[in-house]
């Protein structure tokens, strides 16, 4: 029950964090933002790691930098998207994560997959279309975020083959400083390099490099290790639900009934795929 009722915060989490980055990138640049980010979340891992960084080795390093550098590009382009639609639609969309990542799965490692998740993919790609076509959104916006959805799907393929074989505190914490000094160099050639400053930027920071980033990746590395591959993709299917709920309750996005049905449509998608999505998860741990 406990590592349930784990992912469903972590979920929650991603799920306001929407709500707080829009505002924040009103008053802070993007790619400083992102750096601030993960610099917080390395340093809210640096004290629990001490020795365990050695125990990857340099393979198990490599491994983590890569998956790391992948978080990068997913958060960049979901925060650019984030910057130019909807809360809600945003979130939404990041939910189709869930239902790419057999398809990469498929494509990297040869795992086939079955009807179901092509039928959730068909779904979820109706749903896309019709929130895209929504005016509380964007089309470029929604692009954007899915092509971090997609950076996130291939990150969970390879995690799950590769992350079980590593300490995850040690393997997190090369995640985070990968995906800092990816974004430092950005900010820094961009000439994004200012101090945050207000409470609705520096809370914004606080929350997504403490908890959607540090403990959020730590809480999904613990639980999995507690519960099924399934119940987890279902209870990360949550995440754009806590999204469009924050984004009405605190944002007043306002999608309209095309948008909200498009809504639930890619959940449909998600539900159809997940199941079957998450047995691929499991047949690329044991072929490790």
């Amino acid at each position: 029950m406990i590592p349930v009722l784990a992912l469903i915060a972590a979920t929650a989490v991603w799920g306001v964090t929407f709500v707080q980055i829009k505002d924040a990138l009103e008053l802070y640049p993007l790619f400083a933002f992102l750096a601030v980010r993960f610099a917080i979340a390395v340093a809210t891992l640096a004290p629990l790691v001490r020795t365990r960084l050695r125990t990857l080795g340099r393979d198990g390093a490599l491994a983590g930098f890569a998956l790391g550098s992948l978080l990068a590009v997913g958060y960049g382009l979901q925060t650019a998207g984030l910057d130019r639609t909807t809360v809600s639609a945003a979130g939404f969309v990041t939910g189709m994560y869930v239902v790419l990542t057999p398809v990469f799965a498929l494509a990297l490692f040869r795992v086939r997959t079955g009807i179901a998740v092509w039928l959730g993919i068909a779904l979820a790609v109706t749903g896309l279309a019709m929130l895209s076509g929504v005016q509380a959104g964007s089309a470029v916006g929604d692009l954007l975020v899915l092509a971090g959805a997609a950076a996130y799907a291939v990150q969970i393929v390879l995690m799950e083959r590769y992350a079980p074989r590593y300490d995850p505190l040690a393997f997190t914490m090369c995640e985070m400083a990968a995906a800092f000094a990816g974004f430092a160099v950005i900010a820094v050639a961009a000439g994004q390099v200012e101090t945050p400053r207000g409470w609705t930027v520096w809370g914004a920071l606080v929350v997504t490099g403490v908890f959607a980033s540090a403990l959020a990746f730590l809480v999904q590395a613990w639980a999995q290790q507690r519960t099924s591959a399934t119940r987890t993709a279902l209870i990360f299917a949550l995440e754009p639900v806590f999204t469009g709920v924050f984004g009405y309750a605190l944002a007043g996005d306002r999608l309209g009934a095309l948008g909200w049905a498009g809504c639930a449509v890619i959940l449909c998608g998600i539900a159809v795929a997940e199941p079957a999505a998450a047995q691929v998860l499991v047949g690329l741990v044991r072929r490790r």
